[in-house]
């Protein structure tokens, strides 16, 4: 069934007549929104887009104007802030105004490092151990958290502040990268143990019933033999540094027997612990010796095509439009049962 589709952005979006005439540095700015837009063309969908909110009644007018059918949300923050993305959510569902993704408390776990992390080893789920270091605040490391440490925001994803200075061996480098995340961020910052070991996302996708995509890894190439094998900011959104450290992403092979089927029912029951719906990644840690910790989980990931999620649900014969056309489908079938 054809739908009205409003497409929600973080900035100000115009879809170029003739996608050839555009440059790499743009689609690469673009890619989740261009992906999304022209897969739901593709689909029958009539779309509009809205980005850089910056008053609820533009959200408000657009809707009783428009009236679409959903809206898909493709936002990472609002007002600046990606702790304020749930409350707009809240508000669409007050509006009973069907959305794509996560809904609104969902997100707020995943905004809120500190607590998710302790409702997830309360459920024994195996994340690393960790200190919040307030904004404003002194830093004293306990007895119990050893090094070396990862440090890095409480609320901000994306790999925002992450370098290879984030992993600290000592107490002056743990106070500098405190203080860098409480100046640069302006948020309260976490340090968790640092676990070496391979990285694995793991693609979730559903409400009620959940299906699994196999497992992706992020292959760090030269980076091992230079420095920490971490998902640094450069790593995740610099294609040139990337190319140069032969840093590719791709199916996780040679996983320890019976890893699969752990992984995937592990991953369903983090994203039930969380309460989430819609689609998700999450992103875990696997040691030498084959334990596994969950280091993130990220509920509305990146979706564009050569994205982790649509190449990992690619490998099971979900061709990118049928992805797309699911995740509305989930935002249609949640709101009904809301």
């Amino acid at each position: 069934m054809k739908q009205r589709v409003l497409v929600l952005t973080d900035l100000e979006f115009q879809m170029p007549d003739d996608a050839t005439q555009v440059d790499e540095k743009w689609l690469a700015t673009w890619r989740t929104e261009f992906d999304v837009l022209t897969a739901l063309r593709a689909l029958g969908h009539e779309t509009r887009v809205l980005g850089g909110v910056t008053d609820l009644h533009d959200i408000k007018e657009t809707l009783s104007e428009w009236k679409p059918d959903i809206v898909f949300n493709l936002l990472e923050q609002l007002f600046g802030q990606n702790t304020y993305v749930p409350y707009l959510l809240g508000y669409l569902e007050l509006l009973e105004q069907p959305f794509t993704g996560c809904h609104a408390s969902g997100l707020f776990f995943a905004y809120n490092k500190p607590l998710m992390k302790k409702i997830l080893a309360y459920h024994r789920i195996p994340v690393p151990q960790f200190k919040v270091f307030p904004l404003g605040k002194g830093v004293r490391k306990p007895r119990a958290l050893r090094y070396p440490l990862f440090v890095k925001s409480t609320s901000e994803h994306g790999s925002e502040g992450i370098s290879q200075a984030s992993v600290v061996c000592n107490d002056e480098k743990l106070r500098e990268r405190v203080d860098f995340i409480h100046a640069r961020l302006k948020t309260d910052a976490m340090a968790e143990e640092y676990i070496d070991g391979r990285e694995l996302y793991v693609g979730v996708i559903g409400n009620n019933r959940l299906e699994t995509y196999p497992p992706w890894e992020v292959h760090f190439g030269e980076m091992r033999e230079c420095s920490k094998a971490i998902a640094t900011s450069k790593v995740k959104w610099d294609n040139q540094y990337r190319e140069k450290m032969g840093v590719t992403n791709g199916p996780a092979k040679e996983l320890p027997a019976g890893y699969d089927n752990w992984i995937a029912r592990l991953s369903k029951r983090i994203y039930e612990v969380l309460g989430f719906c819609g689609y998700a990644r999450l992103d875990f840690r696997l040691t030498e010796d084959g334990r596994l910790y969950l280091i993130e989980p990220n509920p509305n990931p990146a979706i564009g095509r050569t994205e982790d999620f649509a190449e990992s649900a690619a490998t099971t014969g979900v061709q990118y439009e049928d992805l797309i056309q699911r995740i509305v489908n989930l935002g249609l079938r949640n709101q009904a049962t809301r």
